[in-house]
């Protein structure tokens, strides 16, 4: 019995292992292709014949990449701070307080996840128009500033909150809003670290509206100012590949940093309200 339970921990190990290298080899090749220059892109081999850093530099020195990095940076940053912010509000008054049409107004909110970001950017733009955000950081962020999924995934969060909680605060004089802030807000961290990460990947990542929306270059977020390395005869893949994988180290940052919590929220989402 021994012996068999070691031998399947063994394959486990073998699977694991072998599964983690086919995740991250898109990623060393990546980072490797960053290092290579000309010709030697295309060649089939991982490690380039000839390193060089030249791609780095002529990415910060030859391109608007410093823009686009901090356009993205903002535009996540801000994004994510409103999320938390008004998705937490809303869940917490869905899941603490009791009102006619309570579970109309979760439904409907719910249902906003069902539509198609493509269905949506036609009125988007027409708004962004009327009201001068076309190339401004609102008209990016405007569309993000709340989410189905935050409210959904608070709400699920705020009802394993005990209510007596909340009802000794308000017995020691408490406002509804410190309520939220101080007593609900630090029982679900985890919640919140999820969230987060979550809604910066994805503003960090996001590429169909901010290309929509924006018409200079120095207001193109990351997605779309790589993606101006793509010419229509030739493309430069080694600066591609290179602004890649700096773009991808404050993601990769925020993970490590909140990896724990991270899991703790996503496997948590299910809790029954």
């Amino acid at each position: 019995m021994k012996t068999k339970q070691t031998l399947l921990q063994a394959v486990r190990v073998f699977l694991l292992t072998l599964f983690g290298v086919l995740m991250l080899f898109p990623f060393i090749w990546m980072i490797a292709t960053s290092f290579k220059q000309g010709a030697d892109v295309f060649n089939l081999s991982l490690l380039p014949s000839n390193p060089t850093v030249k791609n780095y530099i002529n990415l910060f020195s030859s391109s608007n990449f410093p823009w686009w990095f901090m356009n993205s940076f903002i535009v996540g940053g801000c994004v994510t701070l409103s999320v938390l912010f008004f998705d937490s509000l809303v869940g917490f008054t869905l899941s603490k307080y009791q009102f006619k049409g309570k579970k109309i107004i979760f439904i409907l909110i719910l249902s906003t996840m069902m539509i198609p970001t493509e269905m949506l950017v036609i009125p988007w733009f027409i708004m962004s128009n009327n009201l001068n955000w076309v190339d401004s950081y609102w008209g990016v962020m405007f569309p993000g500033l709340m989410s189905g999924f935050g409210v959904f995934l608070m709400r699920q969060f705020f009802t394993t909150v005990p209510d007596d909680l909340l009802d000794a605060g308000r017995i020691d004089g408490l406002n509804e809003f410190k309520i939220w802030y101080m007593i609900a807000m630090p029982l679900v961290i985890p919640a919140l670290s999820a969230l987060a990460i979550l809604a910066f990947i994805g503003n960090w990542n996001a590429f169909l509206w901010p290309l929509i929306v924006s018409n200079k270059v120095r207001m193109y977020t990351l997605p779309v100012g790589l993606a101006f390395f793509n010419g229509e005869f030739q493309t430069q893949w080694e600066m591609v590949m290179t602004g890649a994988s700096v773009a991808s180290i404050p993601v990769f940052l925020l993970f490590i940093l909140f990896q724990k919590q991270i899991i703790n929220g996503i496997a948590l989402t299910g809790v029954k309200g």
